[in-house]
């Protein structure tokens, strides 16, 4: 039953084990530059099918967050970091096509947190550069289907609350993951605001990383912790979803703030602790 308890780990086997022994609905693997050599993509290949042989079969794989020590970014300039450009595309390839031969989700960022000056830099505009990130989003959706999700960032481009990036990935109809704590930074902590984001997207929503903040900066609270009113959060988002709780851990090898933050959440919206 929505939402679930769905928790996140590496593809290390020790993290992977000490979530399942709470039997998680849904799984989300982090994966690193290293998860995408031919030895990464192999062991990556192996956990899944644990995970799911250990009876989970809602499974969303993140792609790399960084590359080189920079970010993964969607609108990567190939002219100047051709290697960057090149990392962007095969480790997406790749990914997409494990997902679809082991039936799980691939989630790609529209983008992270470059700030201005860097885009500009290297295009024109922040409409030229979010023109780039469309293209390849679209890319990516025609070769991935319902195997791929775009989530949202605290980027200019594509950070949801900015209508105009709403009405554009609608117009796209890509399939979503709405990330609470960058809409609440994006909209500078107002709730109202990100009942609203939440709700026009919804229809489009598979997948929500549940995450706290004081909507400042990326802080990712353990709900509860945060500004978010997450109790009229409720009625705004879609069932259908699945989640997880992407909250930052004090030991990666305990989940405990995740595990408190889905607790937090059942509560909030009037549900049982546990299904």
């Amino acid at each position: 039953m929505f939402p679930y308890l769905g928790l996140k780990a590496s593809t290390d086997r020790n993290q992977i084990d000490e979530r399942l022994q709470y039997q998680p609905k849904v799984f989300e693997f982090f994966t690193t530059a290293n998860d995408m050599t031919p030895a990464g993509l192999d062991h990556l290949r192996a956990m899944v099918g644990h995970v799911q042989d250990a009876g989970v079969d809602k499974i969303v794989i993140h792609h790399p967050m960084s590359y080189q020590g920079e970010h993964n970014e969607v609108a990567v300039d190939q002219t100047s970091n051709p290697d960057g450009y090149q990392f962007l595309m095969t480790s997406s390839k790749k990914l997409i096509e494990l997902a679809i031969q082991m039936d799980v989700q691939v989630l790609i960022h529209g983008a992270y947190n470059s700030p201005q000056s860097a885009i500009l830099s290297n295009y024109p505009s922040i409409e030229a550069a979010r023109k780039v990130t469309f293209s390849r989003l679209d890319y990516f959706q025609s070769i991935g289907g319902d195997h791929v999700m775009f989530e949202n960032s605290i980027s200019p481009l594509f950070d949801f609350g900015d209508p105009e990036i709403e009405r554009t990935v609608i117009e796209h109809q890509y399939r979503l993951c709405y990330d609470t704590s960058h809409g609440f930074i994006v909209l500078h902590g107002d709730n109202a605001k990100l009942r609203a984001s939440l709700k026009n997207l919804r229809p489009q929503v598979v997948h929500y990383h549940f995450v706290d903040s004081m909507g400042k900066f990326h802080d990712s609270l353990e709900l509860g912790k945060g500004a978010i009113d997450w109790q009229s959060l409720k009625s705004v988002v879609n069932v259908n979803a699945t989640n997880i709780f992407e909250i930052n851990l004090k030991d990666q090898f305990n989940s405990q703030e995740m595990r408190a933050s889905y607790d937090y959440l059942r509560a909030a919206w009037g549900m049982p602790v546990t299904d």
